[in-house]
């Protein structure tokens, strides 16, 4: 049997405490689903500002993932070497200044550097707030508490877009007004991440532990000692580690797994009013409106995943999350003449099942590294995953244009269908391990495809 390696971190019940940090947490995720969705409402007023070719289109619709590449590989070894508590508050304030600074954009290029920028910041958040949650989440509660910030990401994705929608008829500065609208959330959670502590796991792997044991007595009491905390060795953070032989084939894993889930996505995301409108669902809005629902249907979907993450475990929820919107692909790309019902019901059920594997995206990075590589794995991953998802949000406007919907909806499939074989022969089960257990490493713990755990 495996040793669960027990601690009051990993088998405390779940407190206030754990509540708070998930909602502080989640308002990087909100923000991050907020801008890179509202640029798809945007774009059809900045058409009517600007000339924009399908080049400009593509390029505005993907340079936040551009900006994401680079804050993901930058920010997450950053995470792990400074700490996670000094950045958590620094990126939000370049949400909010940078927010504001897109209404003085006078053509499609500033604009393009401005949303690159954004995407560095949103890059920066994605190891910074996961690994603090992960790192001081409960075993039991660990896969919902990080489920959710996925939950807040589409969250702020179909706010995004009710938000663009109903200001799509404000005039012809509309777009700016959207693309501004991120700096009121951005203040709200620059507020509410103000007091937030440290992690013990980081402070003690760095050999802070008074440090360490300081916050942990704040949080679960004075009888708490340096032996109640998870240890964890003294070291450098190191993005080599990653491709060493005890984290190699978890790296790929991740890579893979994100990288296939996220093209289509990222791609049918960012330019749903036009994917609709371009399957001639333009008569009263209904493009518009449809993408606003399909986006609900990712959050909803996300929320429901939650719930089975850790009763039925993340490598069958990636399956099945892969199989369904495989399908529901595949079905548009073989029927893009089909009624509008049948087209928008396509589109529900991928946005509905692609939160399975969403809420895995966060999760499996941050279980299956230790404390010393977390941020780092977390960003590598995130910066590789953004190289697919820029691909795919740009050339799915080019892809529209000289193949049409029916092929570039058979190709969005086929690459669905990669990620379920991936999930079949490569998915690790880590529900109800330790975060110790689940991040050691190859020589004395292979997670194998059927989820079992064996010692060696």
């Amino acid at each position: 049997m495996v040793n669960k390696a027990s601690s009051i971190v990993d088998d405390s019940p779940l407190t206030k405490f754990h509540i708070k940090l998930t909602i502080f947490s989640s308002g990087g995720p909100f923000l991050d689903g907020y801008i890179l969705s509202i640029v798809g409402m945007a774009l059809l007023s900045l058409n009517k500002s600007f000339e924009i070719n399908s080049l400009w289109n593509g390029l505005l619709g993907s340079s936040a993932l551009i900006g994401v590449f680079i804050g993901g590989l930058l920010f997450g070894y950053l995470t792990d070497r400074v700490g996670r508590e000094s950045m958590y508050r620094l990126d939000l304030y370049a949400f909010l200044i940078l927010s504001i600074l897109q209404i003085f954009a006078t053509n499609v290029e500033q604009l393009f550097v401005l949303r690159l920028l954004l995407g560095i910041a949103i890059g920066a958040d994605y190891p910074i707030a996961t690994s603090l949650l992960t790192e001081f989440s409960p075993r039991k509660y660990r896969g919902k508490l990080l489920g959710f910030l996925i939950v807040s990401w589409y969250l702020g994705a179909t706010i995004a877009y009710f938000v663009g929608y109903f200001l799509l008829d404000s005039g012809p500065d509309a777009w700016k007004w959207m693309l501004a609208s991120s700096a009121i959330p951005s203040l709200i959670v620059i507020f509410l991440r103000s007091k937030t502590p440290e992690s013990p796991r980081w402070l003690l792997s760095k050999g802070k532990n008074e440090e360490a044991l300081k916050i942990m007595k704040s949080i679960y009491g004075e009888s708490v000692t340096l032996a109640d905390i998870p240890t964890s060795s003294v070291q450098k953070p190191s993005l080599l580690k990653l491709f060493s032989p005890a984290y190699r084939k978890r790296t790929l894993f991740v890579m893979l797994f994100w990288n296939f889930q996220l093209i289509p996505m990222f791609a049918i995301y960012t330019f749903a009013p036009t994917l609709l409108e371009t399957f001639k669902l333009d008569n009263g809005n209904l493009s518009h409106i449809g993408s606003a629902l399909i986006s609900l249907l990712f959050l909803i979907g996300c929320t429901v995943a939650t719930f089975f993450i850790d009763r039925i475990g993340r490598r069958a929820l990636l399956i099945y999350g892969f199989l369904f919107t495989t399908i529901a692909l595949l079905v548009l790309g073989l029927a893009p003449g089909a009624s509008s019902w049948i087209i928008i019901s396509m589109f529900f059920m991928y946005a509905f099942f692609a939160g399975a594997p969403a809420i895995l995206e966060w999760a499996y990075p941050n279980e299956l590294f230790p404390t010393d590589i977390r941020g780092t794995a977390v960003g590598f991953s995130t910066t590789v995953s953004r190289i697919g998802a820029t691909v795919g949000t740009f050339g799915l406007p080019i892809a529209l244009a000289n193949y049409g919907v029916g092929t570039t909806m058979l190709i969005t499939a086929g690459l669905n269908l990669i990620g379920l074989l991936v999930a079949i022969f490569m998915a690790p089960e880590t529900k109800n391990l330790s975060l110790e257990t689940a991040s050691q490493e190859e020589e004395a713990r292979d997670l194998d495809s059927q989820g079992s755990v064996t010692i060696y």
